[in-house]
C-alpha cells in the first residue's frame, strides 16, 4: 500500500501510514515522538519527527482524535506505507468528522505535509527544541503499542524537563536519540564528552570525534576468516544507515555507471583575491565570497561548454543537456556530505549568488533544508580546500556529468613575466563523465575557468 493512505479498522480507529516522502525515498528513521499514547491530537498537529536520507522533517497527522498506538520507537526505521500512528475517535465521535480526512495533497501522495526545519509552515512548522537532559541510557528500540506505550511514552511537547540547566554532576545534554544510540553502540560514555552544540549539547560530531581519538585495537592474531565473523573486542561497529547509507549507495552507483576522468591544473589566484578585496571594499555591507566568484566563473564556463551541464539517460540511451544550471555546492555537515542546490543559478547576479550560497550552506549544516533543496543538481562545485588539501579526484554526484574541485589557496613560487615571485596558487580539478564529451570540451572548460581565475577581467568580458 502506498504512502499517504490510511486504513480504518473494525473498531473505528484510523492508522496513519508513513507518507510517500518523494524523491525516491522509501523509508524514514524515527527521531522523536511529539505525542504519547493517550494524547488528544488535532488535524495537522505534528506527531513525530523523522530523519530521511536527505533531511529531518516533521510529520503532521491528518486526523483528529486520541492516540492509541505509536508504531515504532526512536531510532527505528519505518518503511513508507506502513502504520505510523493509530488514532481513535473521541467519545461521541463516530469517526466521520470531515476534519479527519486527508487533504488533497495527502490523497495525491505528494508528501507536501512533511515540514522541514525552518520552512515556516504555519503553526505546524518545526520549533527549535530546548536541550533536554538525558537522565538514563536510551532503552533498546522496541515497537510501541497501546499496551506498552504508557510505560515508556516520551515527554509531550512543551513539557518541562525533569532537570533544567547544566550544573556540576548533571547528566550530559543530549537531544538526539541518534546520538545516544551511536554512543551506546560505540561504547562512548556521554558523561566524558564536552558538547560543542548550543548550550553544550552533545552532537553526533562530538561522539565521532571521541571515536577517532581512540587508540586502534590490534588483535593478537589474525582472524581465521573474514566475512560474517562477529566483531572482535575493541572494534567499533557503526551501522551503515540513514544518510551514510544513502551517500554510500549514491557514490557506489556513480562509480559503477559513470566512466569518469579527472583533469587538473595549477592556477595563480592572486588576481581573483584582489578582485574580491576590491568588491568588498567598495560595498562592505554586501560582501562577496571566493566561492561566489568561483560559482560565477563556473556558470560562465557552462554557458560556453553546455555539454557538461547534462546527464546521461541510460534507459533512453540519450544525453540530456539541461536548459538551466542547477548548481550543487558540496557542504560538510554533522549528518555527512550534503549537496544543496541553487536552482537556475545562471539567473543570479554575483552578489545574489554570494547571499544564496551563504544562506544555503548555513541551512544545510543546520539541517534546515527540505529534501527538494538537496536534489536536482546539474553541476557541482566542491571547495575541498577548506580541509587544507591541495587536490582531489572527487566522485561525480550522480546523475550529473561533471564536478569542479578547488584546493586550498597558498603562497607558492610562481613565474611572472620571466621572474620568480610568490603568488597565491590553487589547484583546480575537473571530474567529468566521458560519455557526454571528450577531452577537448573538458579541457576547454577547465582552461576557461583557470583563465578567469588568473585574469578576472576575462570573466567580465564573458558575462
Amino acid at each position: 500500500m502506498g504512502g499517504g493512505m490510511s486504513e480504518r479498522t473494525a473498531t473505528g480507529t484510523r492508522d496513519f501510514l508513513l507518507p510517500d516522502l518523494g524523491e525516491g525515498l522509501s523509508e524514514a528513521e524515527i527521531v522523536e515522538w511529539r505525542v504519547a499514547v493517550g494524547d488528544v491530537v488535532t488535524v495537522d498537529q505534528t506527531v513525530v519527527e523523522v530523519e530521511t536520507a536527505k533531511a529531518v522533517v516533521d510529520v503532521p497527522c491528518p486526523y483528529a482524535g486520541r492516540v492509541v498506538a505509536l508504531h515504532g520507537a526512536a531510532g527505528e526505521v519505518r518503511p513508507v506505507g506502513q502504520p505510523l500512528i493509530t488514532i481513535a475517535p473521541l467519545d461521541g465521535d463516530g469517526g466521520d468528522d470531515p476534519h479527519a480526512t486527508y487533504r488533497e495533497e495527502e490523497r495525491a501522495g505528494s508528501g507536501n505535509v512533511l515540514i522541514g526545519y525552518g520552512t515556516g509552515h504555519g503553526g505546524s512548522g518545526r520549533r527549535r527544541r530546548r536541550p533536554r537532559l538525558a537522565l538514563a541510557p536510551e532503552p533498546e528500540p522496541t515497537a510501541v503499542s497501546a499496551a506498552a506505550g504508557a510505560d515508556r511514552a516520551p515527554a509531550r511537547p512543551g513539557a518541562a524537563p525533569a532537570v533544567s540547566g547544566a550544573t556540576a554532576g548533571a547528566a550530559p545534554l543530549v537531544i538526539s536519540p541518534i546520538v545516544r544510540r551511536l554512543a551506546k553502540e560505540s561504547g562512548v560514555e556521554l558523561a566524558t564528552l564536552r558538547g560543542t552544540g548550543p548550550g553544550g549539547v552533545i552532537r553526533r560530531a562530538d561522539v565521532e570525534a571521541a571515536l577517532a581519538a581512540r587508540p586502534v585495537a590490534v588483535p593478537d592474531a589474525p582472524a581465521a576468516h573474514v566475512g560474517l565473523a562477529p566483531a572482535a573486542d575493541g572494534d567499533v561497529v557503526i551501522p551503515l544507515t540513514g544518510i551514510r547509507k544513502v551517500i554510500a549507495d549514491k557514490l557506489s552507483r556513480s562509480r559503477r555507471e559513470i566512466p569518469e576522468v579527472t583533469i587538473w591544473v595549477d592556477v595563480d589566484a592572486t588576481g581573483l583575491l584582489a578582485t574580491r578585496a576590491a568588491i568588498n571594499a567598495a560595498t562592505p555591507e554586501a560582501p562577496v565570497s571566493i566561492l561566489a566568484l568561483l560559482a560565477r566563473i563556473c556558470l560562465s564556463g557552462l554557458r560556453r561548454y553546455p555539454q557538461l551541464n547534462a546527464h546521461v539517460d541510460t534507459e533512453g540511451q540519450r544525453i540530456v543537456q539541461s536548459a538551466g544550471v542547477h548548481l550543487g555546492i558540496a557542504a560538510q555537515t554533522d549528518r555527512g556530505l550534503m549537496v544543496p542546490v541553487l536552482r537556475d543559478a545562471q539567473r543570479l547576479t554575483t552578489r545574489e549568488l554570494a547571499a544564496a550560497l551563504a544562506e544555503t550552506t548555513a541551512a544545510a549544516r543546520a539541517g534546515a533544508l527540505p529534501p527538494a533543496r538537496l536534489t536536482g543538481g546539474t553541476f557541482t562545485l566542491n571547495n575541498y580546500g577548506v580541509f587544507g588539501v591541495d587536490g582531489s579526484t572527487p566522485i561525480i554526484n550522480h546523475p550529473e556529468a561533471a564536478l569542479l574541485g578547488v584546493g586550498r589557496i597558498v603562497d607558492k613560487p610562481w613565474v611572472v613575466d620571466g621572474q620568480l615571485a610568490v603568488r597565491k596558487v590553487t589547484q583546480l580539478s575537473l571530474t567529468f563523465d566521458h560519455r557526454v564529451c571528450d577531452g577537448g570540451v573538458a579541457g576547454g572548460f577547465l582552461r576557461h575557468v583557470a583563465d578567469c581565475v588568473e585574469q578576472p577581467a576575462l570573466l567580465v568580458a564573458n558575462v
